[in-house]
């Protein structure tokens, strides 16, 4: 009786452990990274109901049966979603519903990511292999069936076909967008990122910016554009040209830092190239007030057609009719809305604040991308690796 126990007792081990959810990884030799963003941000509605749903599925060197309907790939990217308004310093799955639905790749995708290079943590992109292949974009219906899984009519909308080139251990953004309004034509953007290799301070925070909105689209008739964008004084967009201009504040008004009040970090021109921006700085501990450990500054980023002085902006906030010349941004906290900044588009504070070390929380300065699409502004946000929390 007590062998048969034990026999027992040892089958239900083995079951346990063959129960339990795993990922083999395949050990990725010379590998480039890679995060990927779907900026089709258009709605559908009455005035476009003919386009497609910019639900995708990205795969890369695609093998295609008899007919061209793909049956297989190296890599796939599946349930690619519009993008969040803000890419966090860390994967998207953590924290996320349970939806099959994915805000970027990798995102929610089990696949290998990439290490901390230099300081800084890239687990928010893929390994992928190095060199040359083939990307395909597909369109997808809005369901939970795998991209290979569905019917062949349904695996044959491409969005998307290029061929890419990926350096080794080369950190790579793409984003797949809409590069002419007028025509719909999309296409991508493969951007080779740079942070990794500047000589960044750890304490200064970093910001980029992209407008990679379509062409002709702040200049077409806002019917057309009709309820694409809920509020923001950029909801039809912004000029192909423009100035930025930062405001450091306190939190709970508008009330500045000494020495960041609308100052002037550079322009901004419309480009779905592949270069890289410049990055403009300022000081983690801006505030002359703050204890260098904690601070609780927030930015407020001012974009105006050149030869508009800030301090005499003849736009209101509260009136999204601006000819394309005025858009706001406010980077406030975790992102909610805030009554004292009216007409802006709200993304979460460039500072992270988090538990470390014996300080709880502490200020961490990070390196940050925002990018204009049509309208709207999204915040990426990388972060370097910091000391784990001490209890």
């Amino acid at each position: 009786m007590t062998k048969i126990m034990h026999l027992l007792a040892a089958l239900l081990l083995l079951w346990s452990f063959s129960s339990c959810s795993k990922v083999d990884y395949t050990e990725i030799e010379r590998p480039a990274y890679l995060r990927v963003f779907n900026d089709l941000n258009l709605k559908i509605g009455l005035e476009n109901k003919d386009e497609e749903r910019p639900f995708l599925c990205m795969l890369i060197d695609p093998q295609t049966d008899k007919d061209g309907v793909p049956v297989s790939a190296a890599l796939k990217g599946d349930y690619l979603d519009q993008r969040n308004p803000y890419a966090p310093p860390y994967p998207s799955h953590i924290g996320s519903s349970t939806s099959k639905n994915n805000p970027e790749y990798p995102g929610k995708e089990n696949v290998l990511v990439g290490p901390v290079l230099n300081g800084f943590d890239l687990s928010s992109w893929a390994q992928v292999p190095s060199g040359r292949h083939r990307v395909v974009f597909y369109y997808r219906p809005m369901n939970d069936i795998p991209f290979f899984d569905l019917e062949p009519a349904m695996r044959r909308n491409k969005v998307v076909d290029t061929v890419i080139e990926l350096g080794v251990e080369e950190v790579y953004t793409m984003h797949v967008l809409q590069s002419n309004f007028a025509t719909k034509e999309k296409g991508i953007v493969l951007r080779t990122e740079n942070f990794h290799k500047l000589p960044l301070s750890d304490s200064m925070v970093y910001i980029n910016f992209y407008n990679y909105s379509a062409a002709g689209f702040w200049q077409a008739d806002r019917n057309l554009k009709k309820d694409q964008y809920a509020s923001g004084v950029m909801r039809y967009g912004i000029r192909d040209e423009m100035n930025i201009w930062l405001s450091l504040c306190k939190p709970g008004g508008t009330k500045t830092i000494p020495g960041y009040k609308f100052a002037y970090l550079g322009q901004l021109q419309r480009n779905t190239g592949n270069q890289v921006a410049p990055y403009y700085s300022f000081p983690l501990f801006a505030d002359s007030a703050s204890n260098h450990i904690i601070t609780d500054i927030w930015q407020n980023i001012t974009l105006l057609a050149p030869g508009i002085d800030p301090e005499q902006n003849p736009y209101r906030d509260f009136d999204a009719v601006t000819d394309g010349g005025y858009g706001l941004i406010a980077c406030y906290g975790n992102g909610g809305q805030q009554s004292f900044v009216k007409g802006a588009l709200f993304l979460p504070g460039m500072i992270v604040n988090i538990h470390s070390g014996t300080y709880n929380p502490r200020s961490f300065a990070t390196v940050n991308t925002i990018e204009v699409v049509n309208g709207n502004a999204y915040l990426t946000t990388v972060q370097r690796k910091y000391a784990p929390p001490v209890y």
